[in-house]
């Protein structure tokens, strides 16, 4: 008896270390592969679940271990990005069998989620919890919990800030996890999408990515990583740190369209762009002169009598001054008036961007984000913004420059178009659409 026990802990054992060294393989491909061999990861680690299952078939003895044998066999499985069947039933055994063995049924969470039945991936990563506090569960609840059906956007923000609290709580139980990290920087990304692009979000997201790649080398080869941090930074207006940040990806996953496409998109906005506002929006001469004669301070509307009312909520005069007199940063105590030369929308919809001169100098880009989606500026309206923030862009990408001066506004209701204050029908509520790529 004590012999087949023995023989039972020894074949177990054995599986243990396939199964492990299967996942090494895949997790830690790129410290034996050049980033050159990207495209054939899935397929190697194909050939590898292949090799590792048929050595597994050659250990007998696995009779007392039943439950755990079948959650090895269903993990191993389970190794690709895709659904299978097999996992999934193997899993399902194995949890049958013992009830509180809780690797299987983070194995069966991952199982459902992948054939995309997310209510049911959600019981087993909790119900894994039920059985003991584990950071596995806890990385993975909080993934789901963004990606459950809600009644209500309001109850959506509340999954989100729940997720934010389970990716916590993962990386507290072991800080040297990089996968913890990288899913509470994913939780921080949804957290600042829904709940009105707070910049501290944003910046706890962009540290607990450093941190990933901090104390673990395997997530700088995580494409997911690179491109949801290109994401954040191109709503930051990080342009370069986005485009480096798609094109890592990009190479990581070259199977993978989207990170490409994003890269490409976001090399055409910044193309057309800096066409226009070299060209002034191709607005005739004679045509922008009349355009920029015609300004007068009744178009500054509250930002031009003293009723501006500051960050402070004190009413303040502001000093009218011509763009090309703008500081970098947050310039307090200022107002600019000009025309608009032109509007540039994208496919993302946000931010809103046009072409924005004055008398002198060249003509500086406008963005304006958290507007709703029939908002937006016409050539010729006269545009006022109160204490602009500006910041002069130079951006390289393999071997293409773009230089130009930015204005970022938060908000339409900051502006003044034609005289005219901004009503609150023209701010957009806070969620913006975004999700966290597969993590």
């Amino acid at each position: 008896m004590a012999e087949e026990e023995e023989g039972n802990s020894e074949a177990l054992r054995r599986l243990q270390e396939l199964v492990d060294g299967l996942y090494y393989f895949r997790d830690h491909y790129f410290e034996s592969h050049g980033v050159e061999d990207a495209g054939r990861k899935q397929q190697d680690v194909l050939e590898e679940m292949e090799k590792t299952l048929q050595q597994m078939g050659e250990i007998d003895g696995c009779s007392q271990g039943r439950a755990w044998a079948l959650m090895l066999k269903g993990k191993a499985l389970n190794v690709t990005p895709d659904y299978n069947p097999q996992a999934e039933e193997l899993l399902a055994k194995a949890v049958k069998l013992d009830p509180e063995l809780v690797e299987a049924w983070n194995q069966l969470g991952e199982a459902y989620w992948k054939k995309g039945d997310i209510t049911a991936a959600h019981t087993c990563f909790s119900g894994a919890l039920g059985h003991r506090k584990n950071k596995v569960s806890l990385q993975n609840l909080s993934m789901v919990l963004r990606q459950l059906r809600a009644e209500s956007t309001e109850q959506h923000a509340q999954n989100v800030m729940d997720s934010v609290r389970q990716a916590k709580l993962a990386v507290q139980m072991d800080v040297w996890d990089g996968r913890s990290w990288y899913i509470l920087g994913n939780a921080y990304l949804s957290l600042f999408f829904n709940t009105g692009q707070n910049p501290s979000i944003s910046q706890q997201a962009l540290s607990a990515y450093a941190q990933a790649e901090k104390v673990d080398p395997t997530a700088s080869c995580n494409p997911d990583l690179h491109l949801n941090r290109a994401t954040l930074h191109k709503y930051e207006e990080n342009y370069m740190e986005a485009l480096e940040g798609f094109s890592r990806a990009a190479s990581l996953d070259p199977a993978w369209p989207e990170p490409q496409q994003r890269q490409q998109q976001l090399l055409d906005f910044l193309e057309r762009l800096t066409s226009l506002l070299e060209n002034k929006g191709k607005v005739k001469v004679k045509k922008l002169q009349s355009m920029l004669e015609s300004l007068r301070p009744s178009h500054l509307g509250p930002c031009g009598d003293g009723r501006y009312q500051g960050s402070s909520g004190q009413k303040v005069a502001l000093e009218h001054r011509l763009l090309s007199a703008l500081q970098p940063g947050v310039n307090t105590g200022a107002v600019v008036l000009g025309r608009v030369v032109f509007s540039l929308t994208t496919d993302e919809k946000v931010p809103f961007t046009f072409g924005l001169v004055d008398s002198k100098g060249p003509c500086f880009a406008v963005t304006v984000y958290n507007m709703v989606q029939s908002w937006g500026v016409l050539i010729g309206d006269s545009v006022a913004i109160p204490e602009p923030q500006l910041r002069h862009h130079h951006i390289q990408h393999q071997g293409k420059s773009f230089s130009f001066p930015g204005i970022r506004v938060e908000t339409p209701l900051l502006l003044v178009v034609n005289g005219k204050t901004q009503g609150p029908g023209t701010q957009a509520a806070a969620t913006v659409a975004y999700r966290v790529q597969s993590e």
